[in-house]
């Protein structure tokens, strides 16, 4: 009808299981409204027949006009959005002016529930809903990119996978092309700890055993805590492991940017920089006792990536970028 728009229901914690996005796409079908979800947030239930919704992009001046049509914000489970650091001459508040807050639900509250309590307050059912039109999957040819990457993954998610992601400035891209991959849960970090993916796809693995884990990690967080492999390849472990290697923090070259410290020199560039000598993931996963294989285009990806899910046990993927 239109009375939603302008307001967006800002969710996470169990409105992003697979019953919660249903409810809040019926809502959204009936009354015009937005769905998005945090920045980062734990856990969301993804792919095919599952309500996609965006999230907050983590980049101050993307996220502004993403928000800037909203006069109401309905906050479940999730809190204010605001940047993930204070910079110089950039709000922190990422809200527009005059936009209120409305709490439904608080971290850990029964958001499934109020969501369908809200549902049946605005009369909102499944008939309301049209499908979402979705990226056709094809598998990518040619040159390592970050949309080819996104392709190739989407492609490749096998039925009921935990895709684990701490792939950062290669996989701020990844959302649209998921969509459409088999259904799956995307968990990610909630903070700022570097090299989380691979000791938590190590407890997916073991609380679900039949489920194939991907985690994607860049090469400087997946120094952190390689030692994962070892227990990976000890318990032989359905993980694959994908490590965006561009010899660089990425992330770290970013937010140089981002405090206005201007342009780096010689000495920061280096402590910036993953090279002299340049890591080789493939020979650190084999000493561990993990397979690997390096790719440097798109095709080789594609088969890495379809040998990796069906065998058993640990693998390692190192995208040379």
């Amino acid at each position: 009808h239109g009375d939603g728009e302008g307001t967006l229901l800002l969710m996470t914690g169990s409105a992003l299981s697979e019953h919660g996005l249903a409810l809040a796409e019926r809502i959204a079908a009936k009354t015009g409204c937005t769905v998005m979800g945090p920045t980062f947030r734990p856990k969301m239930a993804r792919g095919r027949g599952r309500y996609s919704i965006d999230r907050i992009h983590y980049v101050i001046e993307n996220a502004l006009p993403m928000l800037a049509k909203f006069r109401h914000i309905v906050l479940i489970e999730s809190d204010d959005p605001v940047a993930f650091f204070a910079y110089p001459n950039k709000p922190s508040m990422l809200k527009p002016d005059g936009c209120d807050v409305h709490r439904m639900t608080s971290w850990g509250e029964n958001s499934v529930a109020a969501l369908e309590a809200l549902a049946g307050a605005v009369k909102a059912s499944a008939k309301d809903v049209k499908p979402q039109a979705l990226a056709e999957l094809v598998k990518p040819t040619g040159a390592l990119t970050f949309a080819s990457i996104a392709q190739a993954i989407a492609c490749a998610i096998p039925e009921n996978a935990i895709m684990v992601d701490e792939s950062l400035t290669t996989g701020r891209g990844f959302f649209p092309p998921t969509a459409a991959a088999a259904p799956h849960d995307w968990l990610q970090n909630m903070g700022g700890s570097i090299g989380f993916s691979t000791p938590l796809s190590i407890g997916a693995a073991i609380a679900c055993p039949d489920r194939k884990v991907i985690t994607m990690v860049g090469d400087g967080s997946a120094m952190y805590t390689i030692q994962s492999l070892w227990t990976q390849a000890r318990e032989n472990l359905n993980i694959v492991t994908i490590v965006f290697a561009n010899r660089i923090y990425q992330i770290l070259r970013g937010e140089f940017d981002n405090v206005g410290a201007g342009e780096p020199g010689q000495r920061a560039n280096d402590m910036l920089r993953l090279d002299r000598p340049t890591l080789d993931f493939v020979a650190l996963a084999k000493g561990m006792g993990v397979p690997g294989r390096a790719v440097t285009n798109a095709g080789e990806f594609n088969k890495a990536l379809a040998e990796a899910v069906v065998e058993p046990g640990p693998r390692l993927i190192e995208v040379q970028m």
